[in-house]
C-alpha cells in the first residue's frame, strides 16, 4: 500500500488533468471478495475509482507481472509507458507534467471535473483498529485505534480512560492532546513508557504516561526507499514498522514490514539496526542476517524464545536464544502457499496471519484474513482453530459461531483474548476457558 500516499500527491497536484483508476488484482483468496475490497478502500480512504479484477482480466490484458505496477494511458488509450513497483513523486511528477504539456499542444486534455464520493466507514470509538496490548497491573487496554490517529486507553470494560495524540494526521512531537501520530500500529508497555509504531510517519514514538509528553525515537517522518544498515535513530529513514517488541534484552524489536526485516532499536544509545532478515522477501530460515521474511506485522514472546507473523508467505516463525541465533519457520511454505489447514507443521496453512500473543504457555495466532483465531504449539507445531466460523461478521456468541472481520491484533489477560477486529471497528474478548466470543462496549 506505499504507493497509495504517491499517487495522493500527483492526484493532488495534478487534479483536473490526472485520473486515476485502480485495479485490484488479489493475491490471496479474502482479497478478491468484493465486500473486502470495499474495506481496504474505505480504510486506506481512496478517493478514485477501484476496479476488483479477481480472475485477473485486466492484469492478462495489459500483461502485467508484479504489485504493484503502473500503467500510463495516454487521451485516446494508448499504454505509454510502464512502471513496476513503487513510485517516488518527486520523480513522477516532471514525467507526468512533461506528458500533460504535449497532450495539452495537442488539444487532448479534458479539464472536465470528475465527481466521485468515497464510501464511508461506519462512525464509532474505533476506526481500524490495528493492535491490542493488555497491561495487567493496571487492568487496562491500550488499543491502536488507526484510522483516528491515536491509541486509546480503555478499562477492561471498555470505558475510555486515555487518548493519546490529538486525532489529526501528522508527524508532531508535543502533549498528549497535541502530538500527531499517523495510523499507528504497533504498541508496547515498559512501566510508564509506552511505544508506538508510527505506521505510515515510518517512526517509533515514545508516550511518557506520566508526564503526558511524546517524543520520537526514530525515524524522520519519510519512508526509506533503500536498503541499509541503520544507524542514529533520529537521522535513520525506516520503512513501515508495523509491531514492536520489548524483547529479551536492552532493545525494542521493530517488524519492519517494509525492508522484510526485523529491526532492533536500542532504548539506551538510540541506534537502529537490522536485526534478522537480509531484505530479500521469501521464506528461507537460516542465521538471522541471512534468513528472508516477508513483511513481518506480529510479534510476541514467552520471554526466551521470539515469535513472528510473517504476513506474505502466511507463516509462523520462531527465533530462539542461542550463540549464533538463527531464524525458523513453525509454519508456512511460500508466497503463494496459504489457505485455511490445521494439522502439524508442513500440513498446516494460515492466509495472511497479522497478530500474536503469548499466554499460559500457548502461542495464539491472529489468522486474519481466514477471519479467525487459531493456537500453535511451538514444540509439536501443532495448529488448531479456536475462534470464529471463517465468514466475514460481527456476530458475538459460542467460539466457532462468532465472526470476525480481518482480526489483526491480540492480546491476552486473565483467560481472555483481546482482539483488535480491526474491519469491524471493534475490540471483541474471546474467553478461553468458556469459549464464548463478546464485542467490548468501547466508551
Amino acid at each position: 500500500m506505499h504507493i497509495i500516499p504517491q499517487l495522493r500527491k500527483l492526484e493532488r497536484r495534478f487534479a483536473k488533468e490526472l485520473a486515476v483508476v485502480g485495479v485490484h488484482s488479489g493475491k490471496f483468496t479474502l482479497e478478491k471478495d468484493l465486500d473486502s475490497v470495499r474495506d481496504a478502500v474505505r480504510r486506506y480512504e481512496i478517493d478514485h475509482p477501484v476496479v476488483n479484477d479477481p480472475d485477473y482480466d485486466v492484469w492478462t490484458q495489459y500483461t502485467v507481472q508484479a504489485w504493484p505496477t503502473l500503467m500510463m494511458v495516454d487521451p485516446t488509450g494508448k499504454v505509454i509507458a510502464k512502471h513496476e513497483g513503487e513510485i517516488r513523486t518527486q520523480i513522477f511528477e516532471p514525467l507526468v507534467a512533461k506528458m500533460i504539456a504535449s497532450f495539452d499542444a495537442e488539444g487532448l486534455i479534458d479539464r472536465r471535473e470528475l465527481h466521485f464520493t468515497r464510501e464511508q466507514a461506519a462512525a464509532g470509538e474505533l476506526a481500524y483498529p490495528g493492535k491490542v496490548i493488555a497491561d495487567s497491573s493496571g487492568r487496562r487496554l491500550f488499543v491502536a485505534d488507526s484510522n483516528h490517529d491515536r491509541v486509546v486507553v480503555t478499562g477492561l470494560d471498555g470505558k475510555i480512560q486515555r487518548v493519546i495524540g490529538s486525532g489529526r494526521t501528522g508527524f508532531k512531537d508535543g502533549a498528549l492532546g497535541d502530538a500527531e501520530l499517523a495510523r499507528p500500529q504497533g504498541l508496547a508497555l515498559e512501566r510508564d513508557v509506552l511505544y508506538v509504531a508510527d505506521l505510515e510517519n515510518h517512526a517509533i514514538r515514545r508516550v511518557d504516561l506520566a508526564s503526558g509528553a511524546i517524543t520520537t525515537l526514530a525515524g524522520t517522518g519519510e519512508q526509506s526507499r533503500t536498503f541499509h544498515q541503520g544507524g542514529p535513530g533520529l537521522k535513520t529513514q525506516l520503512n513501515s514498522p508495523w509491531d514492536i517488541l520489548l524483547a529479551p534484552s536492552p532493545d525494542l524489536l521493530v517488524a519492519m514490514a517494509g525492508f522484510h526485516q526485523l529491526w532492533s532499536l536500542d532504548l539506551v544509545g538510540g541506534e537502529v539496526r537490522p536485526y534478522a532478515g537480509n531484505g530479500r522477501e521469501g521464506i528461507v530460515d537460516g542465521p538471522l542476517p541471512d534468513a528472508w521474511l516477508a513483511q513481518p506485522t506480529g510479534l510476541a514472546t514467552d520471554g526466551e524464545r521470539i515469535f513472528f507473523a510473517d504476513s506474505e508467505t502466511s507463516a509462523i516463525r520462531l527465533i530462539e536464544p542461542d550463540t549464533t541465533p538463527r531464524v525458523r519457520s513453525l509454519v508456512g511454505a511460500g508466497l503463494f502457499d496459504f489457505g485455511d489447514e490445521d494439522g502439524f507443521g508442513e500440513q498446516v496453512r494460515l492466509q495472511h496471519a497479522q497478530g500474536l500473543v503469548w499466554h499460559g504457555g500457548v502461542l495464539y495466532v491472529a489468522d486474519t484474513y481466514n477471519n479467525k483465531i487459531k493456537q500453535l504449539d511451538p514444540v509439536t507445531r501443532f495448529v488448531s482453530h479456536l475462534f470464529g466460523s471463517g465468514r466475514h461478521g460481527k456476530d458475538d456468541g459460542p467460539a466457532k459461531s462468532a465472526t470476525f472481520r480481518e482480526p489483526s491484533g491480540l492480546a491476552a489477560l486473565d483467560g481472555k483474548l483481546y482482539v483488535a477486529d480491526t474491519n469491524n471497528h471493534a475490540i471483541r474478548v474471546a474467553d478461553l476457558a468458556t469459549g464464548d466470543v463478546a464485542t467490548l462496549d468501547v466508551r
